[in-house]
């Protein structure tokens, strides 16, 4: 999200004091742009009309006669609740946030302009099926009729009335197919996979041995954390689950520690906004889901469950709602409901009447850092020097003059190290690994080139069985996730998608020479190839980020930079618990099992921290954890202390020995690093290099006791009794733009929180944050859903904020309470259920 707009502070200011004074026109102001939910509108473009059902929580379902009045209400639905978020959303993708918000957000444009996210989905329209591009037409023939209706400031939404006293020239552009197309960027973005770690390594070799830093990525724990697909393998025909395995043998990786570029194109990953993804720059992103077969559930038929983890933000990334064909047909084939985002056409994540599915970032490794070595306007390329592909951007600057933005591309992508123009420091050398000077990092990334993932979209909202379903995945290219599958019949399933790159040479978990050409991408998986899994004999599926297959059974490279399998584990283990001797679970115990907040490392830490003699009153806190049963609900007191050891324990442990980019945030890959040093007391990481001594592991595990003591004394007391989890580890709904104001009049009006969270890193209720800043929340589950495949409508589904995105609406955020204490609500399907529930009426008329 931009910087704080500091900028805004001596104008908004005066607006508010106004505002304030006219109390009146500021009540007026707040509620102008709230949607009409009830009566009768006339909507240019309709063909015929169509009804929208909204219940208390203002979720829409919406009737029409044909797919063209159908995504052409959403459309319109869309922008009466969130067209300031679409407007945004869209000024993001295309580089162009300066253009509202002035030269504090140029950095994000910057970088945006250089990888060229909008001209990459101009390029994709034309590959899109025709019917594609005939939806996205009709859905931006309804968002640029509610923009015509609605062409004052105040009649779209307070954000704009605030926006008029810093822009007073900025006028919203129609809505096109390549808004919406420019999202899809974003989204691949924030789940981009193991780029983070990538240059975290080789940060990391800059101070440290190249086996020190592997120790820090250590290999998959496959021995102790199922992978998702446990069978079959590669055959004549494609992946085969009763396929056995061949001998596999991979490549092994490259080094290539070039900090300075590096660390500038660090620098530039950062600076991009994050729409759906944690804001640390790749750490913590993630989700949750399962399928559990009839044979394991109360109705005989299947559940699904999914709760991705993205970043908070007001409004939520998700908005929910139905699309329904008053009578489904061929000529008009849609029956869904499900969570959307706010200017795309479409379900992304839900069901249909025959078929559900759910989403878990698979994580592969679709991105490369390219070393290059350039000289004046040419790079080195297999020993020729080929001349630099440029163009010039113009960035057009609210209040300012326009910045043009020269861009550089090699073979291998655009140059992003160049984009921050205040980085001096150039790059120092090459390691000893290439005795060769590297000056500037491309980006070679499969989003960069044009694909069909909205076709995807289409296919999974219309599809009828497995075959359809896999029909729909095939097309499902960037950014690629776990799929998995339930239908009314009872079958369940799993298929990995996406546009996946096949290397000459390396393994993608370092930044490689480019100037080689040793390095590139000869292939793609071929997508029959990808694991896939049907109705497997256990009768249940789990994906949470963990690895998807055992190499030893699979001959391609996915990523080497998996979640460790916590989650994964946890809900595996609960579920064959659950089952056992005839068990059988139901909704509420797959909306119970989204709850568990159980620590995956405790068992392993918690008795080596009884086991060290202490002294003062950090041993009275210890005793908090002598009977813990691990659960990180938010009012623990014994989940409280321990965390804060936990984040004393990296921070004391590793920051030392590494660089800022590179240094823990938290989360299950220290886990494991933690698990494996816990065995080793002398382990070189426990030693502080800034201390004359040579500390051990318990020298490092008594001082994060007594510094968590030292910390928590001072924020919530001395008395550890009144220590609570949730009293630090906290979310805060933070807007988007107006939210980082840095103005408090101005972030009361759209920020709501600070709610207590239960959960944390790598729990299955996954409530992340970053052990470098403190407890708040930074990540979490974005929306919960389950699904029940016997009755749709006993389904149960929350969302993060609210269906609105007008701050004051009654809709603005009357699900995050909710969300917060773990409830859900009906995910109703049926007319008659929608009907019965609805709270209002609209009638869409041509």
């Amino acid at each position: 999200m931009p910087r704080p707009l500091t900028w805004l502070a001596r104008v908004l200011t005066v607006f508010l004091v106004l505002g304030l004074l006219l109390a009146g026109a500021g009540v007026w102001s707040v509620r102008a742009s709230f949607p009409q939910l009830e009566g009768e509108l006339k909507v240019r473009g309709l063909k015929g009309k169509v009804t929208v059902y909204r219940d208390k929580t203002g979720i829409p379902h919406i009737y029409a006669d044909s797919p063209d009045d159908l995504f052409l209400a959403q459309g319109y639905v869309h922008a009466q609740d969130r067209f300031f978020e679409m407007d945004f959303r869209r000024h993001v993708t295309a580089g162009r946030l300066s253009e509202m918000f002035g030269s504090a957000t140029l950095t994000e444009d910057r970088v945006i302009r250089t990888m060229g996210w909008r001209k990459v989905a101009e390029k994709e329209l034309p590959l899109l099926s025709e019917q594609t591009r005939h939806y996205l037409d009709a859905y931006a023939r309804g968002v640029n009729a509610w923009m015509a209706r609605n062409g004052g400031f105040a009649d779209r939404s307070l954000e704009y009335v605030l926006l008029r006293a810093t822009s007073p020239d900025y006028k919203a552009e129609p809505w096109t197919p390549v808004d919406s197309l420019a999202w899809l960027k974003a989204m691949a973005w924030d789940l981009r996979s193991n780029m983070a770690d990538e240059i975290g390594r080789a940060l990391a070799a800059s101070k440290l041995p190249r086996g020190r830093v592997e120790q820090l990525w250590p290999g998959y724990p496959y021995g102790t954390h199922q992978p998702i697909v446990t069978r079959g393998s590669v055959g004549e025909r494609g992946f085969d689950q009763g396929q056995e395995p061949k001998k596999v043998e991979t490549e092994p990786s490259g080094v290539a520690p070039a900090t300075g570029a590096l660390t500038r194109a660090a620098e530039a990953i950062r600076a991009v906004p994050s729409l759906m993804g944690d804001p640390a720059g790749g750490h913590g992103i993630g989700s949750n889901s399962w399928v559990v077969g009839g044979k394991h559930t109360a109705s005989g038929k299947p559940l699904l469950s999914n709760d991705p983890h993205l970043g908070p933000g007001m409004p939520s990334v998700w908005y929910q709602a139905g699309l329904h064909c008053r009578v489904k047909s061929a000529e008009c084939p849609f029956d869904v409901t499900g969570f959307t985002f706010s200017g795309v056409p479409g379900v992304v994540i839900g069901h249909n009447d025959k078929v559900a599915w759910g989403f878990t970032n698979l994580g592969p490794d679709v991105a490369d850092l390219y070393l290059e070595r350039l000289k004046d306007d040419s790079y080195l390329f297999m020993g020729d020097w080929k001349p630099l592909t440029t163009r010039t951007e113009t960035i057009k600057v609210a209040g300012g003059a326009d910045v043009r933005l020269k861009v550089r591309d090699t073979i291998h992508g655009p140059i992003i190290s160049d984009v921050l123009e205040n980085v001096r420091n150039t790059l120092p050398g090459m390691d000893a690994l290439f005795e060769e000077q590297a000056d500037a990092v491309a980006l070679k990334w499969t989003a960069l080139e044009p694909g069909r993932t909205a076709d995807a979209i289409f296919a999974l909202n219309t599809a009828q069985d497995w075959q359809q379903f896999r029909a729909a995945a095939a097309r499902f290219e960037v950014p690629a996730q776990n799929l998995i599958y339930a239908d009314t019949a009872g079958n369940i399933g799993y298929q990995a998608p996406g546009r996946i790159p096949v290397r000459t040479r390396g393994d993608g978990t370092w930044p490689v020479p480019g100037w080689t050409g040793e390095y590139a991408w000869q292939s793609t998986i071929p997508f029959n190839e990808l694991p896939s899994l049907y109705n497997p004999p256990e009768g249940y599926i789990v994906t949470a980020n963990n690895a998807v297959v055992d190499p030893a059974r699979y001959p391609y490279i996915l990523t080497k930079d998996w979640a460790y399998g916590y989650r994964s584990q946890r809900i595996l283990d609960r579920l064959r618990e659950a089952v056992k001797d005839g068990g059988k679970v139901d909704v509420a115990a797959m909306s119970e099992l989204q709850q568990d907040s159980d620590n995956g490392l405790a068992r392993f830490l918690v008795p080596k921290l009884l086991d060290v003699e202490m002294a003062g009153p950090a041993k009275d806190a210890r005793e908090l954890l002598r009977k813990w049963d691990r659960a990180q609900g938010a009012e623990s007191g014994p989940s409280m202390y321990f965390n804060a050891v936990w984040r004393h324990l990296l921070v004391e442990t590793f920051n030392d020995d590494l660089p800022e980019g590179a240094r823990s945030q938290g989360g299950d890959r220290w886990f494991e690093v933690v698990r494996v040093m816990l065995d080793k007391p002398d382990d070189a990481f426990w030693n502080d290099t800034a201390t004359p001594g040579a500390e051990t592991r318990d020298d490092m595990l008594r001082r994060a006791m007594a510094l968590a003591y030292d910390e928590l004394n001072g924020l919530l007391g001395p008395d550890v009794k009144d220590w609570r989890w949730g009293d630090l580890h906290s979310l805060e709904l933070v807007h988007q733009s107006f939210g980082t104001s840095g103005i408090g009049p101005i972030e009361w009006l759209f920020n709501r929180g600070p709610f207590p969270v239960s959960g944390s890193d790598d729990a299955v209720n996954a409530a992340g944050w970053n052990a470098q800043d403190g407890y708040a929340v930074s990540w979490l589950p974005s929306m919960r859903m389950v699904v029940d495949l016997a009755d749709l409508d006993k389904s149960r589904w929350i969302n993060l904020t609210g269906a609105s995105g007008h701050a004051f609406h009654d809709n603005y955020w009357d699900q995050a309470p909710l969300w917060a204490d773990g409830e859900t609500v009906p995910m109703l399907a049926r007319r008659d259920s929608v009907e019965k529930a609805a709270t209002h009426t609209l009638t869409l008329s041509p």
